[in-house]
C-alpha cells in the first residue's frame, strides 16, 4: 500500500504520530531503569517511515498509516525543552529506516551532536543502532550515547526469514560486536544491549536462552532483553495469539538471571523440556527436580552454593557469609535477613541440624544486632520488561 504522507506537520503532531509507535507509560514518556536510579525519558522515533516489511512491526512498509520525520535540529530543540521544564532526564532514540540505513541513522546522531555539542546536554541517552548501519556511523553513535544497542529480534535465521525477511542473524550480531569493539576501544565501559521477540515464532526457550548465554559469554552484550509478542498487523499469515506470553517472558528474564549472576547452564535449566515451566520460577523447580542437592548447610556452603538455594539471591548470599563469620546462626538471624523460611526450610540446615520451630515465649539468643541493621532479603530475579529500552 501506498505511504499516506502529510506535509507540514507541526511539531507536537510528529511527537504525536512518532511516539505512539514506541512502548511507552504516557505521552511518549517512558521511566527507564538504570544500575542505581530510575529516571524518566523521551521514547521515540525519528521517522515511521521505513523501507522494511517486518511482519510484527505497526511500521512496516506495506502498512497504510501517517507518515512524518523530524529534522535534527525539530527533535534536538524539542527534547531540549522537555529537558529544561524537568520532564524527562534523558532520551530513547529509534526509527525506522527512511531512504537507506545510513541516511537515517546519520540524521540521527547529528540530533544528538546538536545535543550534546551546541546545548551541552548532560542527560542519558539510548540509540538504536538500524540494521545495515556502516562502521563509521556506528563508531560516533558510541562516542556521543551512553547506551547502544541493535535488536535481534528473533533467535534463528528460519524466524527472520519469517517475521523480517530483510534482516540476517549473523549481522546483526556483527553490528553488536563492533558496538562494543568502539566501546572498549574509546575507554567507555560498554552498555550494549538487544531485545528478542518472544511468542511470534516456534522458537523454544532453550534455543532463545542459548542464544543469550551465547552473546554474555563472548561479552557481546550486556544484557539480553525479552518482550512478549503483541500483534498489530492484521495478516493471515501470521499465527493467531490470543493474549501476549507475558508470563513466559517472566520466566525467561527470571532465566536469564540465572545464567548470568548464578551460574547456571543451559543444560541444567532445560534437563527435563525445551521451554521453562510456567508454573513455577525456574530455579524452584530445579531445586525440586535434583533433591541430591540439598539440603545446603548455610555454616558451609560458599556464594555459588547459597545461590542455589531457593529465595535466597546474590544480595542475600553475600550477608549470610558475613554474619556467619562473627554471629551464630540461627532461626531468628535468618529471619532478621528477610529468608521466607517457612518455604526454604526443607532445602537448608545448619551446622547439619534442621531449622527447628521457635515458639512466640522462646527466649532469642544473644547476638550482635549491629550486623543485622536493617538487613532485608530481595529475592526477585526480575527486573522488569525491556521492552524497546
Amino acid at each position: 500500500m501506498p505511504y499516506f504522507i502529510v506535509k507540514n506537520f507541526n511539531i507536537f503532531t510528529k511527537f504525536s504520530l512518532l511516539s505512539q509507535y514506541a512502548k511507552f507509560d504516557s505521552l511518549g514518556i517512558a521511566t527507564c531503569k538504570l544500575p542505581h536510579t530510575r529516571i524518566s525519558i523521551l521514547k521515540i522515533l525519528f521517522t515511521n517511515f521505513c523501507i522494511n516489511n517486518c511482519k510484527y512491526c505497526a511500521i512496516r512498509k506495506q502498512n497504510d498509516i501517517r507518515r512524518t520525520s523530524f529534522t535534527p535540529e525539530e527533535l534536538a530543540n524539542f527534547v531540549l525543552e522537555l529537558h529544561t521544564k524537568g520532564l524527562i532526564k534523558g532520551l530513547f532514540l529509534s526509527s525506522g529506516i527512511g531512504k537507506n540505513p545510513d541516511d537515517t541513522m546519520e540524521r540521527m546522531i547529528k540530533s544528538i551532536e546538536i545535543l550534546r555539542k551546541k546545548f551541552d546536554y548532560k542527560g542519558y541517552v539510548h540509540l538504536k543502532i538500524l540494521p545495515g548501519t556502516s562502521k563509521e556511523l556506528i563508531k560516533k553513535a558510541v562516542i556521543l550515547a551512553d547506551r547502544v544497542s541493535c535488536n535481534l529480534e528473533l533467535p534463528t535465521n528460519k524466524s527472520l526469514a519469517f517475521w523480517a525477511p530483510e534482516k540476517k542473524k549473523s549481522e546483526l550480531i556483527k553490528i553488536l560486536s563492533l558496538i562494543t569493539k568502539n566501546f572498549l576501544e574509546n575507554e567507555k565501559h560498554p552498555s550494549v544491549s538487544t531485545q528478542l521477540i518472544i511468542g511470534a515464532s516456534r522458537d523454544s526457550d532453550k534455543t532463545i536462552l542459548k542464544l543469550a548465554d551465547s552473546l554474555y559469554k563472548s561479552k557481546i552484550v550486556k544484557r539480553v532483553y525479552y518482550s512478549a509478542y503483541i500483534p498489530v498487523n492484521q495478516d493471515p499469515e501470521l499465527p493467531e495469539v490470543k493474549e501476549p506470553p507475558v508470563l513466559r517472558e517472566y520466566r525467561l528474564y527470571q532465566a536469564d538471571k540465572l545464567i548470568r549472576e548464578y551460574r547456571f547452564s543451559i543444560s541444567e535449566l532445560f534437563s527435563c523440556g525445551e521451554n521453562l515451566s510456567l508454573d513455577k520460577d525456574p530455579k524452584l523447580a530445579w531445586a525440586l527436580s535434583h533433591p541430591e542437592f540439598f539440603p545446603v548447610d548455610l555454616a558451609r556452603a560458599d556464594y555459588f552454593e547459597l545461590l542455589r538455594i531457593p529465595g535466597i539471591g546474590p544480595q542475600t548470599a553475600r550477608k549470610i557469609l558475613a554474619i556467619r563469620k562473627d554471629t551464630p546462626l540461627n532461626e531468628y538471624t535468618l529471619r532478621k535477613l528477610g529468608l521466607p523460611l517457612e518455604k526454604i526450610s526443607k532445602f537448608i540446615t545448619i551446622k547439619g541440624k534442621k531449622i527447628r520451630r521457635l515458639f512466640e515465649n522462646e527466649l532469642f539468643p544473644q547476638i550482635k544486632t549491629e550486623n543485622l541493621s536493617g538487613l532485608q532479603c530481595n529475592n526477585s530475579l526480575f527486573a522488569g520488561s525491556y521492552r524497546s529500552i
